[in-house]
């Protein structure tokens, strides 16, 4: 009853006044306001319209402003145009709960005495939801070790690389192009039945308990999701998968930079053998390859 007639008191008021003042503390409105709202735990919430209710709207006055969920965008109507005009949203956020949202950035101050990084740098990674083929999952936008994402599929730059790891070692190295980091002797042969195991994951290690290595069936669901069949429809997709090229098993010198890309997926094929993407000139599919490769890798969680 009382709120009602709080209310009645509000209406009464703005009709002497031509001013409204709404508060949780039962504060007065602001002299310069005609209509002043004051909470420190609610909003206000203005109408939401499909885009054909929003059109039929008549005569709708200058400055009108209606939220779309058709577009999930807000706009607001000008006479001198005759248009509904899209209020173009910033490039701050605020997460509810003040909390971490795909689509935030990961910083990470890689340093080598962890034994995963092979030099110390700090990397700011992007993060994307939404693929097709694992749409709940999260996946840093570039590689583990990049300093940013690549520029073109064809970018054959360290910088956009990132590091190569060996299966099961958390281990990672830079390449160059001349010398390999760390240059210890190179492991050429891997024989354990094992998948990646946690305690070596290098997405985990490095990002947090959260992220790691994508599985092989993961791999599977988004390059027939994505319909990647070369270098150039898995870089068109959100991801910007690009040939950050490998190392051989052989030696752990570089190769394929620039036209080769191969990553590596969690789950062993054999004592000898994991599976991994690979993409070159034509095709692009899961194959198994030497655990004793160094491929790159992208992060999920």
């Amino acid at each position: 009853m009382w709120a009602l007639f709080t209310a009645f008191l509000l209406l009464v008021s703005s009709a002497v006044f031509a001013q409204v003042g709404i508060s949780s503390d039962n504060s007065a409105a602001s002299n310069s306001a005609m209509l002043d709202v004051k909470s420190t735990s609610k909003g206000v919430l203005f109408p939401r319209m499909t885009q054909g209710e929003i059109e039929a709207i008549v005569n709708p006055a200058n400055g009108l402003v209606v939220f779309c969920t058709t577009s999930n965008k807000f706009f607001t109507y000008l006479l001198t145009l005759n248009k509904w005009k899209e209020i173009a949203y910033g490039s701050s956020i605020i997460n509810p709960g003040g909390g971490w949202f795909c689509g935030d950035p990961v910083a990470i101050s890689h340093i080598t005495s962890g034994g995963v990084a092979p030099v110390d740098k700090t990397v700011t990674y992007g993060t994307v939801t939404d693929i097709p083929g694992e749409p709940a999952k999260c996946w840093i936008e570039g590689n583990l070790g990049a300093d940013h994402q690549a520029n073109a599929v064809d970018d054959a730059t360290e910088a956009s690389a990132g590091w190569y790891w060996q299966f099961n070692r958390k281990q990672g190295y830079k390449h160059d192009g001349i010398t390999r980091t760390p240059n210890t002797t190179w492991i050429t042969s891997i024989n354990e039945n094992f998948d990646w195991q946690s305690a070596n994951d290098p997405c985990s290690l490095e990002l947090g308990a959260t992220w790691r290595i994508p599985t092989g069936s993961e791999w599977t669901n988004v390059d027939a999701a994505g319909s990647w069949t070369n270098p150039g429809s898995a870089w068109n997709s959100a991801l910007k998968m690009h040939a950050a090229g490998y190392l051989f098993d052989s030696g752990g010198s570089l190769d394929g930079r620039g036209t080769n890309g191969i990553y590596w997926s969690l789950n062993q094929s054999s004592a000898t053998k994991s599976w991994g993407l690979y993409f070159f000139s034509s095709s692009c599919f899961i194959s198994e390859y030497n655990k004793s490769y160094g491929f790159t890798l992208r992060c999920i969680r």
